[in-house]
């Protein structure tokens, strides 16, 4: 397993220094020279999410024994924390560098879901959070319970790597509004293809935006259509996607992101999902047999 993560690594940093963040395009900034570079920035980030250590203060204890042969100059925690609240734009990069290199990328199918995203369970948080710009009142259909949070639209493959995602406040956009307005400003595909959900995304307006883009929506019908859609809805495919938020939220902690900024919560979301992409990216550089995300570390 140690093994598989070091070659992640070398593997990703490679690719990263080389194509999409090369050191010599690095603005000089102000104050002391950073330790690491934005390339090694975006790999420290995705260990710690793949060796399962939410919290920061505990990965900086773990990350020189775990990839210190790697990166013998690791910074301090206050150091890695200011660095990691604005690389959300190295991350995104990389994550939408990392889903254009595998092949299902070239595929003309995707899979699309909405998943809430939990900020706080105490009236006490509701007024005192810095996420308020973010987070609202929400409505969690899947487990029939009102949650403070905000919404996460997800775009992936087939495989399950993330083609385009967007985060949302749950009252002011609802899922359907929130998914056009993904499909506007992140392609997620080459060109146009038909997208696979559920029965959230029914609706003549919701149908006709997306078909103004080239995408088809095929959904499962609702109890009350007279002419269904699809006469045999994929229920098995969808399941995917659903299987990529349960290891997003729960393997990759998602769940347990600890933000008290909306910056920070965006930057986690990031780093979770750039994490996926690199697993699944790197199960199709070295043609593994089964395409699975190196999540089973001994913590």
């Amino acid at each position: 397993m140690k093994t598989d993560l070091d070659a992640l690594l070398t593997a990703l940093y490679v690719h990263l220094d080389d194509h999409v963040l090369p050191s010599r395009r690095q603005q000089r900034r102000r104050g002391r020279a950073r330790l690491l570079s934005d390339a090694e920035l975006v790999c420290v980030a995705v260990a710690q999410v793949l060796l399962g250590c939410d919290a920061e203060h505990r990965w900086l204890r773990l990350a020189p024994a775990r990839i210190g042969h790697l990166f013998p100059r690791l910074p301090c925690q206050s150091e890695y924390n200011r660095h990691l609240r604005g690389a959300a734009p190295l991350l995104l990069a990389a994550a939408a560098w990392l889903v254009r290199q595998t092949p299902s990328w070239h595929e003309r199918l995707r899979l699309m879901d909405g998943t809430p995203v939990r900020c706080g369970a105490s009236r006490t948080t509701v007024h005192r959070s810095g996420l308020g710009e973010i987070a609202g009142y929400g409505m969690d259909k899947s487990h029939h319970a009102f949650y403070w949070g905000a919404k996460l639209m997800l775009v992936t493959t087939a495989d399950g790597a993330v083609c385009a995602f967007s985060l949302a406040h749950p009252k002011e956009l609802d899922e359907r509004l929130q998914a056009i307005h993904l499909l506007h400003v992140q392609p997620p595909a080459p060109g146009p293809c038909p997208i696979v959900c559920d029965k959230g995304f029914a609706g003549a307006g919701v149908e006709k935006a997306a078909a103004d883009l080239g995408h088809v929506l095929i959904r499962p019908p609702r109890a009350d259509e007279p002419d269904p859609p699809v006469a045999v809805f994929p229920g098995w495919l969808r399941q995917r996607i659903e299987a990529v938020i349960w290891t997003l939220k729960n393997q990759l902690g998602l769940e347990r992101h600890a933000a008290r900024t909306p910056e920070g919560l965006w930057t986690r979301v990031c780093q979770r999902i750039c994490a996926l992409n690199a697993a699944i990216w790197h199960n199709w550089l070295i043609d593994a047999p089964v395409k699975r995300s190196l999540i089973a570390y001994d913590h």
